[in-house]
């Protein structure tokens, strides 16, 4: 559950070389006297997000028109039809090419159905329609669809051979008229620029089985889409990797024409899965410099390309965490002494004696006889903490190690939910000779104190109220907190999983050295997969040491070796731990298209 690294690193990934390509806002064609020849695709992307081809759609939406291409021309008849590869739409309706003869049109659409060549006689005028499919292959040689699947993110070095993340583009169409080359570029869940991989040579290849006979076919080299700059950039990858984003939407232009693709998770796993995630930079002391970024601004900053990070590797497994003015984070100061630990780390019965405490400066006296346990204890506590106008939460720890009884906790608020400040009344808390009390608060100049093997069930009292101070109370928030440093030196990093008897769970602690660290280590994103996976060790503690996985426990490689990977397996694991169907879901499906509900035209 901690994350063990070496020297600290930093890494910043930026994308050099801002993708100029622009998402396809429709084409227009004037058609004037003589004629006019026109290039498209079949119309089988899903740019309205309804889960089906737009070419389908027999009441097609703006967005599903975006690929079509507009014809402008002086009010003509339509006269005659040769072929039988697209539809038109006519005041925003779609119709059968053959059943427009007699319509006079003058401006109208032109959507591509199938491969092939038709010709639309005008008065005065004939247009030319060349049709071109587009299809993706992926590394078995099946169709990816464009509408009811997508591109996932690559989990594969880009040194190994048979990425079947990879998938290639088969253009489709009458011999002579197929391109040279197909253009490949990527938006962000926005729909923003994100990257560009430009022109792809095609070269011929058999036609897949579903194409008609009558075609020829080219295709692509396998193209990657990466989770993050380094992995694309590697000299094995950078002439066919495009990077991408879980959400977002690869575009590939044949000429003018273009065609969509979402990208999401494994395509055996659906598409997308979303986590709550909940960011508190811990200051050093109250009112005092953050533990990252400088000041403020700079902690907030920090905190937004953690998520980037977390966003771009669990992208592997369409897992996301949100976007960055999505994302719940603040710079907070430490909590004081608000926590009220009874039986403290051994949870011995009581003997007989008094718990005697101030809370806001008010005398709190509970008396305790022999043989009760520290849940009965904490009980009364909160019992008269609430008499006296308090709030009381109280919190059993999971057995650990050396206690004889759980240890319970008991946090103290004002009425208002801010932290109630609590001392005891006296040199002691308790004066009962067996039952220990131990006031909780939060000192992060000596650093914070942190769990061993013995007490990693319940972590340490500081931990405790560190952790409680800032809970949320959603048992379905992953916590991530960044403190200045952890008492003792080798630990950057540690997270607190779901498990029987276990109140601290969820949450996630990295200090300076971990966020430092970078692509060293990724130290964020690693415990979050502990929580994530719900698993307490690493792979390599009792496995095959393979330190390009990022659950590796002791690697530290900033390259594309590094700690970067998530298997399928893992993937799995994270929806079957956490997914919609876990006891606690931390990961809710978050589909990439709605469900398609739309009739089909004929």
């Amino acid at each position: 559950m901690d994350r063990l690294r070496g020297p600290a690193f930093a890494l910043a990934l930026a994308v050099t070389g801002a993708a100029a390509a622009r998402a396809p806002e429709g084409r227009t064609l004037a058609l004037a006297d003589g004629g006019a020849t026109l290039t498209v695709l079949v119309d089988r992307d899903d740019d309205d997000d309804d889960g089906a081809p737009d070419f389908e759609s027999a009441r097609p939406s703006r967005d599903a028109l975006s690929d079509v291409v507009w014809v402008t021309t002086r009010r003509r008849t339509l006269t005659g039809v040769d072929g039988s590869s697209v539809r038109l739409i006519v005041d925003g309706k779609p119709i059968a090419a053959d059943r427009a003869r007699g319509l006079p049109l003058g401006r109208f659409g032109v959507q591509g159905i199938a491969p092939g060549v038709t010709r639309l006689r005008l008065a005065g005028a004939e247009l030319e329609i060349r049709v071109l499919d587009l299809l993706a292959l992926d590394g078995t040689g099946a169709s990816v669809d464009f509408a009811r699947s997508h591109a996932a993110l690559s989990r594969s070095l880009p040194i190994d051979a048979g990425d079947l993340e990879a998938l290639s583009f088969v253009v489709a169409g009458p011999a002579g008229l197929l391109p040279r080359w197909v253009h490949v570029s990527s938006f962000k869940p926005d729909r923003s620029p994100l990257d560009t991989l430009g022109d792809l040579t095609l070269k011929p290849r058999p036609c897949p089985g579903a194409v008609p006979s009558e075609v020829a076919c080219a295709t692509t080299e396998p193209v990657r889409a990466a989770g993050d700059v380094v992995d694309r950039s590697h000299p094995e990858a950078f002439l066919h990797s495009v990077l991408g984003e879980v959400g977002g939407r690869l575009l590939i232009g044949v000429g003018e024409a273009t065609a969509s693709l979402r990208v999401g998770g494994p395509r055996s796993l659906g598409g997308r899965l979303r986590g709550k995630l909940r960011v508190r930079l811990v200051r050093i002391s109250p009112g005092g410099e953050p533990p990252v970024g400088g000041d403020d601004a700079g902690a907030l900053a920090v905190a937004r390309a953690e998520l980037r990070t977390a966003n771009a590797l669990w992208g592997q497994c369409g897992v996301v965490f949100g976007s960055e003015p999505e994302l719940d984070v603040a710079v907070v100061d430490p909590p004081g002494a608000h926590l009220v630990a009874i039986g403290c780390d051994l949870g011995t019965p009581a003997s007989g004696g008094e718990v005697a405490l101030t809370v806001d400066a008010r005398e709190i006296r509970v008396a305790t006889r022999p043989g009760q346990t520290p849940t009965a204890v904490a009980a009364n506590l909160a019992e008269a903490l609430r008499r006296a106008g308090f709030r009381a939460a109280v919190s059993p720890n999971a057995l650990t190690a050396p206690s004889a009884l759980r240890s319970v906790d008991v946090i103290v608020r004002r009425k208002t939910g801010a932290l109630a400040s609590v001392a005891p009344l006296g040199d002691r808390a308790s004066s009962d000779p067996t039952l220990g009390v131990c006031i909780g608060g939060v000192e992060l100049s000596d650093g914070l104190s942190h769990f061993s093997d013995f007490d990693a069930a319940a972590g340490t009292l500081e931990e405790r109220s560190l952790l409680r101070a800032f809970d949320d109370g959603d048992s379905t928030t992953l916590e991530v907190l960044v403190v200045p440093a952890f008492a003792r030196a080798g630990r950057i990093g540690e997270s607190f999983i779901f498990g029987e008897g276990a109140a601290v769970q969820n949450a996630v602690i990295v200090d300076r050295a971990g966020v430092r660290a970078g692509a060293r280590s990724f130290a964020v994103a690693h415990e979050l997969g502990h929580i994530l996976l719900d698993l307490p060790g690493h792979p390599d503690d009792y496995g095959v040491d393979r330190p390009s996985l990022l659950m590796d426990a002791d690697a530290t490689d900033p390259s594309v070796f590094g700690p970067r990977r998530l298997t399928l397996a893992d993937c799995e694991r994270a929806v079957r731990q956490s997914g919609p169907g876990a006891p606690v879901p931390l990961l809710k499906a978050w589909p990439l298209a709605k469900p398609a509900i739309r009739a089909r035209s004929e």
